[in-house]
């Protein structure tokens, strides 16, 4: 789950994480009344769930109260589109007004887990205010990297080690291990899958500060978090992957024609594999978990061709605790429910596979059913060629 700036800078802050002193406004007065308090000369930034906010004209820098109202103005109200948007942008609904900060040195610090080292990472950089990536890949040597044992946990050298690897004063580094060690504090009790800061400043008198701060928190752990639902905002989400959430399918939009339903995360990647091989692209992700019932199907086969993009359906179900003939209901309902004249191929195994797809045949709805992959594989391509 991704928050907003403001949100993560809060959490930051209570971490011991220092942040330039500021506020956040869903009016232009609002912004003015901020603006005024911290002196005038500021930084409105549009709170989106985004990065690039800079180069797409989110962020601007005023030198007075008045200012900061016509900045919010522009911005409030309105979708801004980055690079990680697409063309139809984000809402903006809030903007962030803080205190605009003497900059000596601009740095990168990260933390994520990486799965092959099966534990978090601290990542480093000198290159900060950059596009990390980028970075990466242009200049590998600039990008440190420290492994976290999740048992022995983090420890100050590895924070004074980093701090040395990014060229930090000697007279920093202590600071930096304590702010490093407060960010792996955070990332593990708050159940975080990102914190990240880019770029964390060291200004000319010394001290280090977070300019920017992005926090993405795990959805599997948010019961753990009585507080972490809050900060949710479903307009900056895909309106199909908000619906998925109620009805508790996994679901995630993608940028195919073929939507694809599927019982079990490893089959749904199986699946997306074989649609790649139909020479087609995926619409979607969706999981509807092994107990799924026929009202579940049916929002799940709601929700794939609800969406503009989807112009054929390839079903694979594994049958086991979620029986063929549960899926097949699901199906048949859902289909009749909308009207909706989709092509649909159906791979049915496992547990009442039989009686499944013989309430397919039987519905009257468009369905191709299919004895395995190759065959589906035929099937997609078909379709496409219509």
């Amino acid at each position: 789950m991704k928050i907003h700036e403001y949100q993560a800078k809060a959490v930051f802050a209570r971490y011991g994480i220092p942040v330039p002193e500021g506020g956040v406004a869903s009016t232009p007065q609002e912004a003015r009344e901020i603006a005024q308090r911290l002196g005038g000369r500021v930084v409105v930034k549009a709170q989106v769930h985004a990065g690039g906010r800079g180069k797409a004209g989110g962020i601007k820098v005023v030198d007075s109260p008045e200012a900061a109202q016509r900045a919010a103005a522009a911005l409030l109200g309105t979708r801004l589109v980055t690079h990680q948007t697409g063309p139809e942008g984000v809402p903006v609904s809030k903007v962030l007004v803080e205190q605009v900060a003497a900059v000596e040195r601009e740095l990168y610090v990260g933390i994520v887990v990486d799965g092959s080292a099966r534990a978090p990472v601290i990542i480093g950089s000198e290159a900060g205010g950059m596009d990390i990536e980028e970075v990466a890949a242009t200049h590998p040597e600039k990008i440190l990297q420290v492994r976290v044992d999740p048992v022995v946990g983090y420890q100050p050298y590895m924070g004074r080690n980093l701090a040395y690897g990014i060229h930090l004063p000697a007279a920093v580094n202590r600071n930096a291990a304590t702010l490093i060690g407060n960010l792996y504090r955070l990332f593990t009790e708050e159940d975080a899958t990102l914190a990240e800061i880019n770029p964390l400043i060291l200004t000319p008198d010394g001290k280090l500060l977070a300019l920017d701060a992005k926090l993405n928190l795990e959805d599997d752990a948010l019961f753990r978090h009585a507080t972490h639902q809050q900060l949710q905002d479903p307009e900056q989400e895909d309106p199909l992957e908000v619906e998925a959430g109620k009805a508790d399918v996994s679901y995630i939009k993608l940028d195919g024609d073929v939507g694809c339903m599927v019982n079990g995360a490893g089959l749904a990647m199986a699946t997306m594999d074989v649609i790649k091989a139909a020479h087609a692209e995926p619409a979607n992700f969706l999981d509807v978990g092994g107990g799924a019932d026929e009202a579940k199907i049916a929002q799940a086969y709601k929700l794939i061709v609800t969406d503009p993009k989807v112009k054929r359906v390839f079903i694979n179900v594994f049958g086991g605790i979620l029986r063929c003939d549960v899926a097949a209901r699901g199906i048949v309902q859902a289909y009749r429910e909308l009207n909706t004249p989709m092509p649909i191929v159906v791979r049915m195994r496992g547990t009442n596979a039989e009686e499944g797809r013989q309430i397919l045949q039987e519905s009257g709805i468009p369905v191709r059913l299919v004895a395995d992959l190759k065959e589906a594989i035929v099937q997609l391509q078909q379709m496409a060629r219509r």
